[in-house]
């Protein structure tokens, strides 16, 4: 029998967590008198947990939403009561399975932006689901980038890893038509495949300033809305109330 450490075989293999772990659950099972499978089993739990975690944390860190918008900090009250109802909804993770899409209209500061960041935020804590959050101006430029280097087949397939993309501030940007394309191509290449979640502040009536061909504009829209849940977000400016609160607040003081 060999007479190697358990820790350091258990590092050998590439369980150095367990590794980490072995003496204390052998001390206490040892005074709690566990059995071997017992212990075993705990050992690795923790092996397993540690390693959800930790994939847990690398998705968070891949996904790159803005900070601060979350389930918890996000102000439920304020929502339209049938917006309500389709977040209760959303965070079921549903929507992912079947390849569909979200897409949240409303003025600027209405929260589309955190409601979708919150969702996205929800459905990697507990579902372990892969997202990218990214503004649409910087993912034309990256596509833009990708086409010039003779890559963007390889850039579409690299986003198509991606459970989820959430997609800010369409109504931002008016492309030229070689960023329309891409743009297009970006939305052809998960129809029916891969979810998106989309933020505008422009109806789709509207929409024929970012595609600006009639044609494309049909197309686009008649992708994204086929499998679709579409989100409402009116009301005043969360953004708006939140500074008069700050400044009443301030004259308060």
């Amino acid at each position: 029998m060999s007479t190697t450490p358990i820790p350091l075989m258990l590092r050998s293999l590439s369980l150095s967590y367990m590794a980490s772990q072995y003496e204390d659950l052998h001390g206490q099972a040892a005074r709690e008198g566990w059995d071997h499978e017992r212990f075993l089993r705990l050992l690795c739990e923790r092996e397993l947990q540690h390693r959800a975690e930790k994939r847990t944390a690398r998705i968070l860190r891949e996904a790159h939403l803005p900070e601060g918008k979350s389930l918890a900090s996000l102000d439920q009250d304020r929502l339209p009561a049938r917006v309500r109802r389709q977040l209760a909804a959303l965070l079921d993770g549903g929507f992912v399975d079947r390849a569909e899409n979200v897409l949240a209209f409303g003025l600027p500061g209405r929260g589309k932006t955190h409601l979708c960041c919150a969702v996205a935020q929800e459905l990697i804590l507990t579902q372990g689901r892969r997202v990218y959050f990214t503004p649409a101006v910087n993912l034309v430029q990256h596509l833009l980038v990708a086409k010039r280097d003779l890559r963007l087949e390889a850039a579409l397939r690299k986003l198509d890893a991606f459970d989820l993309i959430v997609l800010d501030d369409i109504g931002y940007i008016q492309q030229s038509r070689e960023e329309m394309e891409v743009l297009f191509a970006f939305f052809a290449e998960r129809y029916e495949r891969r979810s998106l979640m989309i933020t505008s502040n422009l109806v789709f009536s509207e929409w024929d300033k970012i595609f600006k061909d009639p044609m494309t504009t049909a197309a686009a829209i008649d992708r994204l809305v086929h499998h679709s849940t579409i989100i409402e977000m009116g009301g005043p400016s969360i953004r708006m109330e939140e500074a008069k609160a700050k400044k009443l607040k301030e004259k308060g003081e």
